[in-house]
């Protein structure tokens, strides 16, 4: 299994971040991209995944595009190692929050989308409560052939398959699948199939159900998976193998 979208170097695995590593590996998660939200945590994800052989994204967060640097290009361009890094992100829009203000995260988005076609990298999303913004820069910034990925996909059907459909991108899905609440996402995942997704636990947050209410962690990730074998119905073997070469085919064969 990969998880395509963990904070393992956050502060909450400080106690027990090899521990975490260990479960994840004793239940079949072999990779895992942990994700950068500033400059000072992508220098934090960067130092983590040297450390415990992991794969990490560099970016700057929609809520911390108010601190972003004047030059974003060569403020990344001194955190960049081609070894470790695997995307740029997390980058996007959040007009839920509207931690920063709306035109500074859609001009911090686009020069970000500038370093991921420099770099020639895929770009790992955020998007919350700001879809018509985000597919306008999508369709201003983005290179479909580079690849990307809306984390913690939540949308609809339909939204799923325009994001599909126009731009090719994949689906982070994670442990909101498996809430009772989420019909509708359930409902978005059948409309894709699986060639559109990949799996993540966006941990220490967002545990699946089961473990609703904890600390979540890469392992946790078999819970989603597990359900999204249920949802689609396929054996959980098939729902592996699939999902796994998605991510390979966005983050590993490039």
């Amino acid at each position: 299994m990969i998880d395509t979208h963990a904070h393992v170097h956050d502060a909450k695995f400080d106690e027990d971040r090899e521990a975490t590593l260990a479960r994840a590996r004793a239940v079949g998660v072999d990779r895992i991209i942990t994700v950068g939200c500033d400059l000072a945590d992508s220098e934090r994800a960067l130092d983590c995944a040297r450390t415990y052989g992991l794969a990490a994204s560099l970016g700057i967060h929609p809520h911390e595009a108010i601190e972003a640097p004047e030059r974003i290009d060569l403020a990344f361009d001194r955190l960049f190692d081609a070894d470790v890094h695997v995307a740029i992100g997390e980058i996007g829009l959040d007009y839920y929050y509207d931690h920063s203000p709306r035109e500074i995260q859609r001009r911090v988005l686009h020069e970000q989308l500038a370093y991921a076609r420099q770099r020639r990298l895929p770009t790992i999303f955020h998007q919350r409560d700001a879809f018509d913004d985000f597919v306008a820069a999508l369709r201003e910034g983005y290179d479909p052939s580079l690849g990307g990925v809306v984390h913690c996909f939540t949308g609809d059907a339909a939204q799923a398959r325009l994001l599909v459909g126009d731009f090719g991108l994949r689906l982070g899905i994670g442990g909101v699948l498996t809430f009772k609440s989420a019909e509708p996402l359930r409902e978005a995942v059948r409309t894709v199939g699986i060639d559109a997704l990949v799996l993540e636990t966006d941990c220490p947050y967002l545990a699946p159900v089961p473990m609703r209410g904890q600390r979540n962690e890469p392992a946790f990730v078999l819970h989603t998976a597990e359900r999204l074998a249920e949802v689609l119905s396929l054996p959980l073997d098939v729902v592996l193998a699939r999902t796994d070469a998605n991510a390979e085919a966005l983050f590993i064969a490039r």
